[in-house]
């Protein structure tokens, strides 16, 4: 419940931003993916939300930029080819591509407010692109950077101890991909000034019994699994709580030396109607 039953987060928009090229299942993200559940609780608070899987639909312009599980095939027409069919090859590639990345800025420029997903592990060149154009707008991103384990891999090479060519083979692998942990979710150097230090959480919260059950969220996803083992020290559903609430939160200025207002939450009113 928000106090005196005022709702600040009414009428706001986000836009979800987050890896989905180099997930492991594109289907199994759009379907069951953390922008599902973060859209469900959001909504509930009257906030119109724009998910990259989803898209609006464009006035006259049928589909434009939509996305599914399938869309990544079209990178497979990628070469380098140096000679005229390279061009061209290239050049579908990008113009396939364009309308995609046309409309999930313009879905940035029109939010209030960004959630990004930004696990160290997944590659993803479009969440930074929003990120960047999300604070040169000087808009509030609240970035998830959850713990980076790997788990199976750890039982793996309890399982090949003693066999000492199988493990030097694991280990040129590790180097190769590569595979780095990262069991404090801490976040690239470059976003703590880019993002502001108080937009950072380590977690959703999802296992929340009260969220859980309100939603009748279907637990046990790997995303479940991580937050179990490792409950996360801020999670980002309390902390969208207190912004709906009207507790704004402040943030650290270095040249005073003290917390200041915040002022990056602006969350505007409806425009006045202007005329008869």
């Amino acid at each position: 419940m928000t106090r005196k039953g005022k709702n600040h987060l009414k009428g706001a928009r986000v836009y979800l931003s987050g890896p989905m090229d180099f997930v492991a299942s594109r289907a199994k993200e759009k379907k069951f993916g953390w922008r599902n559940r973060i859209g469900q609780f959001l909504k509930s608070y009257g906030v119109t939300v724009f998910d990259p899987w989803n898209k609006p639909a464009i006035r006259g312009l049928l589909e434009y930029g939509k996305e599914d599980e399938k869309s990544a095939e079209a990178r497979k027409k990628w070469t380098f080819d140096p000679g005229e069919k390279g061009i061209q090859a290239r050049g579908e590639c990008a113009s396939n591509f364009w309308e995609t990345l046309h409309i999930d800025l313009r879905m940035v420029d029109i939010s209030d407010f960004v959630i990004a997903y930004c696990p160290t592990n997944i590659y993803s060149v479009g969440t930074v692109h929003e990120i960047v154009v999300a604070r040169q707008e000087r808009k509030p991103v609240l970035f998830v950077s959850p713990p980076v384990s790997f788990p199976t891999l750890k039982e793996l090479e309890k399982e090949l101890e003693g066999h000492r060519q199988a493990l030097n083979l694991l280990k040129k692998l590790k180097d190769e991909l590569p595979v780095k942990e990262n069991e404090r979710g801490i976040p690239s150097l470059w976003y703590m000034p880019l993002v502001s230090t108080e937009g950072f959480f380590d977690g959703f919260g999802f296992n929340d019994k009260k969220h859980a059950n309100k939603f009748k969220w279907q637990m046990g996803s790997e995303l479940d699994e991580r937050e179990l083992k490792c409950p996360p020290r801020r999670p980002l559903l309390p902390y969208l709580e207190s912004i709906a609430s009207g507790d704004f939160p402040k943030k650290w200025d270095h040249r005073s030396n003290k917390l200041i207002l915040n002022d990056d939450w602006l969350l505007m009113e409806q425009a006045l109607q202007i005329g008869p």
